[in-house]
């Protein structure tokens, strides 16, 4: 592993200056931090580098940061190793001058000498520093106090300190070479840093999501619906257990003014039907729901043979952002596109270390549609305590295929509601039901403007229920340019909605179902869905996944 950067600048070695290590120990509320990656800095009368004892050893993990302060210049220059052939810095000679300091009367012994105490306000938190001249060192183990003294503890907001527990003097200095002309600015490292602490897996660029006939696949993304379902096939790598993982949306207009129902979903492929099939060859290759109200739903529920899509994210596109900013209202600056961001850890035994079928889709009849990019970025993090889970998608009635004539959500309009039964063929402790739901009809009386109970019932008892429902909608306002405004002062995009707003992602709700035993289960969703109106009816968009232990 190569800890330090190769090009010449400055070589550390042996010194005219008497070279010391001081460790340091970090405790939090009064407790030293167990298994703590030990702070170590090295200093002399030139330089002090800010480092770590498995740093030093060799034995930490990519990425990993080092901080030198260079004392003749009084430059602070920060080095970051993000793989065994790339290392990046970037320098700053104004911090350690502009920092200001509160000096008080207190004193104590720390490891023997006589320390001063220090305090100042970093952030809104207070940061006390003990320091001591004895040594006639300049150093710290951080940025803060550099030029105080030697800094030999420091605390934040009382709760949290380091310590300095062992000084020791050394020979030699760590060899540490830099070369100035790569210097990166301070926005630039920062974000190339960040960015190499986890792994960005890409899925979608600038994708159209339209309705078209031209719309056409080609060897990386698969269109279908008329252009309103894109898809891709891809490889997910091992994903430690207890990381998190985040998928992320941004949406544009690229034509479309109006708010859309949109879904970024995974299509699990485990069963001899998948909702693939449907894609590749028509609706009538999805099975059927039916529970008496006449209709038949496509692909809806989950059976022994298939699977219905995982919804990653529900999110809805607001009124024409960007593509309609040219509506110009007093006061208001809109948006240039909107981002959707959600935490799907608890999809993990869905992606770790398998090939899927990753899905967009959107909702709309314009030829221009919307424009989107999607990521799944993993944010590796061992959580020992973590536990193993069985993950079982059970229904979904988001008709993504809408365009390709998949039956809306309509089967709330009997008492029946949607009902799934499964079989288990192990127990499953501590199981929750991950549930998202949204209302839609959109006109005065329809169920995506009057609250509704939503009850879920398992094998045959109700178990849940609660009324969805969002009233923060005006909080969005500036993502919709296109939205239309009426005579009481208010825009449609303010309305409160049946669990949605334009321009926001819906959460999934989880619904604790206890411990369920080995045999076969039913789960039934029931909503009083409103009645139609002419040619407008309402519907619902429910999916439900059960995660279990």
């Amino acid at each position: 592993m190569k800890n330090f950067i190769l090009i010449s600048f400055l070589i550390f070695g042996k010194s005219f200056s008497q070279n010391y290590m001081i460790t340091y120990s970090k405790s939090s509320n009064g407790k030293t931090i167990e298994n703590q990656d030990v702070l170590m800095i090295f200093t002399n009368a030139n330089h002090t580098l800010i480092t770590t004892n498995n740093i030093i050893s060799k034995k930490t993990e990519f990425p990993f940061e080092q901080n030198l302060v260079v004392k003749n210049s009084n430059e602070y220059i920060q080095i970051a190793s993000l793989n065994d052939k790339k290392t990046i810095q970037t320098k700053d000679s104004i911090s350690l001058n502009k920092q200001s300091f509160e000096y008080l009367p207190d004193t104590k012994k720390i490891l023997g000498y006589v320390c001063k105490k220090a305090k100042t306000t970093i952030n809104s938190n207070t940061i006390e520093l003990w320091y001591t001249n004895d040594l006639k060192l300049n150093a710290a183990p951080t940025i803060l106090g550099q030029n105080l003294g030697l800094v030999l503890e420091m605390t934040r907001n009382g709760n949290y300190s380091v310590i300095a527990t062992k000084i020791e003097k050394t020979k030699s200095f760590p060899k540490l070479n830099l070369n100035r002309s790569e210097s990166l600015d301070l926005v630039t490292y920062r974000d190339a840093l960040l960015k190499s602490r986890f792994t960005t897996i890409k899925i979608f660029k600038d994708q159209i999501i339209n309705f078209s006939e031209d719309s056409i696949s080609n060897d990386t993304i698969l269109r279908f619906a008329n252009g309103t379902i894109a898809l891709r096939k891809m490889k997910f790598p091992v994903i430690k257990k207890g990381s998190q993982i985040f998928a992320d949306i941004t949406e544009q207009s690229n034509g479309d003014a109006y708010d859309r129902t949109g879904s970024f979903f995974i299509i699990p492929t485990l069963t001899s039907i998948s909702f693939l099939d449907g894609l590749k060859k028509g609706k009538a290759a999805l099975p059927i729901y039916t529970n008496g109200n006449g209709k038949e739903y496509q692909g809806v529920v989950a059976n022994q043979n298939y699977t219905p899509i995982v919804e990653m994210i529900r999110f809805f596109t607001p009124f024409g952002i960007k593509h309609y900013n040219s509506i110009q209202l007093k006061d208001k600056n809109w948006q240039d596109n909107v981002y959707y961001r959600q935490d799907i850890s608890d999809l993990r035994n869905l992606l770790n270390n398998q090939e899927v079928y990753v899905g967009i889709f959107i909702g709309n009849y314009d030829k221009g549609g919307h424009k989107v990019s999607a990521n799944i970025t993993i944010h590796t993090e061992e959580e020992l305590q973590s536990k193993e889970t069985k993950i079982l998608p059970l229904f979904c009635t988001n008709n993504v295929m809408e365009m390709a004539g998949q039956e809306y959500g309509t089967m709330f309009n009997v008492d029946k509601g949607l009902e799934v039964t499964f079989k288990l063929d192990q127990t499953l402790k501590n199981c929750k039901l991950r549930y998202i739901v949204t209302g839609h009809g959109g006109w005065e009386n329809g169920d995506e403007f009057v609250p509704k109970k939503n009850s879920i019932y398992l094998d045959g008892k109700e178990n849940f229920s609660f009324t969805p429902w969002r009233q923060d909608c005006g909080s969005y306002r500036l993502s919709n340019p296109a939205s239309g405004n009426f005579s009481n002062g208010l825009s449609s995009s303010d309305y409160s909605r049946a669990n949605w707003c334009p321009g926001t992602v819906t959460n999934p709700i989880y619904i604790d179902l206890g411990n369920l035993e080995v045999g076969t289960h039913t789960i039934q969703v029931k909503i009083p869905q409103g009645l139609p109106e002419g040619n407008s009816f309402s519907s619902w968009n429910v999916s439900g996944v059960l995660i279990g232990e």
